[in-house]
């Protein structure tokens, strides 16, 4: 194998395990987007569409991770008892 297929099956790879980390819906649905952000920006910035969507994976999931986080402690203000009047 020449060393860009070796490139190739090993982007891939990296894909596909960023892909089974982040199955969580959240982390799903923020990693697809991400991937496919990442993979047009890869493209257009040089033929990296691979190498573009594995970062867009990762910093996909990691934004909804942080809404999902951030919605929970919304909640958990809402929820809370307010301050008694005296």
């Amino acid at each position: 194998m020449t060393s860009r297929t070796m490139k190739r099956v090993l982007l891939a790879q990296l894909v596909g395990l960023a892909l089974t980390l982040g199955a969580t819906e959240a982390g799903a649905k923020g990693c697809i987007k991400g991937a496919a952000v990442g993979a047009v920006a890869g493209h257009v910035a040089g033929h990296h569409a691979v190498l573009g969507a594995a970062a867009g994976c990762a910093a996909g999931h990691h934004l909804a991770k942080k809404k999902q986080e951030e919605q929970r402690q919304r909640q958990q203000q809402q929820s809370a008892p307010g301050p008694t009047q005296p």
